[in-house]
């Protein structure tokens, strides 16, 4: 049964100014996921002294990663990971679409890795971070739900996660296109109310998810608010345990 947990870490920076990937680390260390996403990782970047904080991260905890650089100038780079303490291997980074009108938005992409659970079956992981403009957030997902992503032959029909910060909460038109193919992971645990993630000192809003394909079930989500988690990043973590139905 393996553990996934999706945290923006907000490059490092926790909510009393101090940069501490460290304490990010320490954070999801308390966590103890098999399969960590990770957004808004600085690597080599001026404003966080240079550091390849996916690297850090990574090699703190003893896992594996993938980096996914959706903003690069020069040497600097800015984007998602993908950290597993299991087998993986990388499939596809790349790009998702913006608005041609607004050439000035943030780039967005996304991350897919297949996981080896160690029972023969395998787990398609994609990573995302949306934009904040509802139109761009809306092409992005129908990115992510077509022949590209999860509707590659590679990943449709087999057991899959799409998670990460995707700027939309559950009434958003963003969310409901893709509630209508994947199941929200909080949503699927009877009597157990879903809980927000940002920002984390008062979480209102529930932008941060963790949908599963047919084949996953959640057995259990927790939205971690801790003393720690409140203070490291704007985002508290959520971490699904999952049940994975085996391939045959």
């Amino acid at each position: 049964m393996p553990r996934i947990l999706t945290y923006n870490v907000h490059s490092c920076r926790g909510m009393d100014g101090t940069l501490s990937p460290e304490r990010i680390a320490a954070v999801i260390a308390a966590a103890q996921p098999d399969i960590v996403a990770l957004q808004e990782l600085d690597v080599g970047r001026a404003r966080t002294g240079g550091l390849d904080q996916a690297h850090s991260i990574a090699r703190a905890l003893g896992m594996e990663f993938h980096f996914h650089p959706a903003l690069r100038v020069e040497e600097e780079a800015y984007g998602d990971a993908v950290l597993s303490a299991l087998p993986m291997r990388l499939i596809k980074a790349g790009p998702l679409p913006g608005l041609a009108h607004r050439p000035m938005l943030e780039p967005r992409g996304a991350l897919w890795v297949a996981v080896e659970l160690g029972d023969g079956s395998v787990l398609q992981v994609i990573n995302t971070h949306l934009g904040l403009a509802a139109r761009e957030r809306l092409a992005q997902v129908e990115a992510l739900l077509g022949e590209a992503w999860l509707g590659h032959p590679t990943c449709r029909g087999r057991p899959a996660v799409l998670l990460g910060d995707f700027n939309a909460v559950p009434r958003s038109v963003a969310y409901r296109r893709i509630a209508a193919q994947l199941r929200d992971a909080q949503r699927m645990l009877p009597g157990q109310k879903p809980r927000p993630t940002f920002p984390s000192r008062w979480p209102l809003l529930r932008i941060d998810h963790v949908f599963l394909s047919v084949g996953v079930e959640a057995r259990s989500a927790e939205v971690r608010r801790g003393p720690l988690e409140r203070l490291a990043s704007d985002h508290l973590p959520l971490v699904v345990d999952l049940s994975i139905r085996r391939q045959v």
